[in-house]
């Protein structure tokens, strides 16, 4: 015969000062588990939606980042060039040359950020179809102008259409806003390459986008290249480059970790703290459900049940208190590029149930200790007890 739960309800009903605190508590880690691992999760799909399967991406060998590469503008020629990239309309091959750099500019509420600035070369913004501009139009070569993501538009001064900052050794133009659906593309200000390189004095490109003609020239063109001893490049598809980029989130991840640990500690010490104030004021209570002829065995698991009744609830509202966070836009510093990348909170099911199924766990660790003082306390002790 098991202990009704009805019986543990009223308890809490009846202890609820002490059940507002540990749940709090609770509350308060589950909440902090599920923002940070929002975060994780944010950057994760910035990054890996980020890219067409149909590009192909060159690289100098060796490199981990397209800022970190150099590729020679005789290799970029060369690669633009290779047999079975395909053209566009106009029968130019759809290959870019590009670089990226980077420009520190204010923010709008304060402070200055790196933001990573990328060189375009004319067929730039066709090998990108997820891109498009939504307000104004596309910049002009050798005119100094640049078309800014919608995000970096919000967050950082003079970046609206219209406005002019000053980066390099020029003064920039901004004469477009582009949606990028919330890919890695929404970091970044896009530039004419040639000009990026003037400015920035480089003399060098990053990479090479390029789109082969079908998959079968996928293949044919990367061996191509990689065994081409006048160039020292690597091939991989563009999403599959970004996937490796994912990890720069790896620091939320280790973040969210290590204060889940450290704050489950404390949450379920303040559980056991609650269930063994709640087991030493109801030592007659037991007694008497022993006398009523409910063994060890009910007895430990009705507190244990009441422990994990309430980490559940503390659960819940940690939950609600994470969830207004979803959406919420956010920015934070690169591993790779030492840029600002934004990016947005994701409160997925999947995060609320592992939140709740953390707060259980909380809730269990919590209760084991008290619940077996409770089931272990002989009868006539607990009746005597005052």
């Amino acid at each position: 015969m098991a202990i009704p739960v009805k019986y543990n309800l009223r308890n809490l009903r009846v202890r609820w000062r002490s059940t507002i605190a540990t749940m709090l508590g609770v509350a308060l880690v589950v909440a902090v588990f599920v923002m940070v691992m929002s975060l994780h999760r944010g950057m994760q799909a910035t990054y890996i939606s980020s890219g067409d399967a149909r590009n192909l991406l060159v690289l100098r060998k060796g490199s981990t980042a397209e800022s970190s590469s150099q590729i020679s503008r005789e290799e970029a020629r060369r690669i633009k060039y290779t047999p079975g990239i395909a053209l566009n309309s106009g029968g130019v091959p759809l290959a870019s040359a590009e670089i990226i750099v980077l420009m520190l500019l204010d923010r709008v509420d304060g402070g200055t950020a790196n933001v990573q600035v990328r060189g375009i070369g004319p067929i730039g913004l066709e090998l990108r179809p997820n891109v498009r501009i939504v307000e104004g139009r596309m910049f002009e070569s050798g005119r100094r102008e640049c078309i800014v993501s919608r995000k970096i538009s919000g967050r950082f001064a003079h970046c609206k259409v219209g406005e002019t900052f000053h980066s390099g050794k020029n003064d920039w133009h901004v004469v477009g806003i582009f949606d990028a659906q919330k890919t890695a593309f929404e970091s970044e200000i896009w530039i004419d390459a040639d000009e990026a390189r003037d400015a920035f004095n480089r003399n060098f490109y990053g990479s090479v986008l390029l789109r082969p003609v079908d998959p079968a020239a996928t293949a044919a063109m990367t061996d191509r290249m990689q065994k081409d001893k006048l160039l020292s490049v690597k091939v991989v598809t563009e999403t599959d480059y970004y996937k490796e980029q994912t990890k720069s989130a790896g620091l939320f991840q280790f973040l969210a970790s290590f204060l889940a640990v450290i704050m489950s500690v404390g949450a379920a010490f303040s559980a056991m703290n609650t269930m063994y104030a709640a087991v030493g004021a109801r030592t007659r209570e037991i007694g008497t459900l022993r006398v009523l002829g409910f063994k060890r065995r009910e007895i430990y698991v009705s507190i244990l049940i009441e422990s994990m009744m309430l980490s559940l609830l503390g659960g819940t509202l940690g939950c609600l208190l994470a969830l207004p966070m979803n959406g919420l836009a956010t920015g934070t510093m690169s591993q790779s590029t030492f840029a600002e990348i934004a990016f947005e909170f994701r409160v997925t099911p999947e995060l609320l149930s592992k939140g709740m199924i953390f707060a259980l766990v909380m809730g269990t660790l919590g209760g084991l200790l008290p619940a077996r003082l409770a089931a272990r306390k002989p009868v006539l002790d607990a009746l005597r007890a005052v």
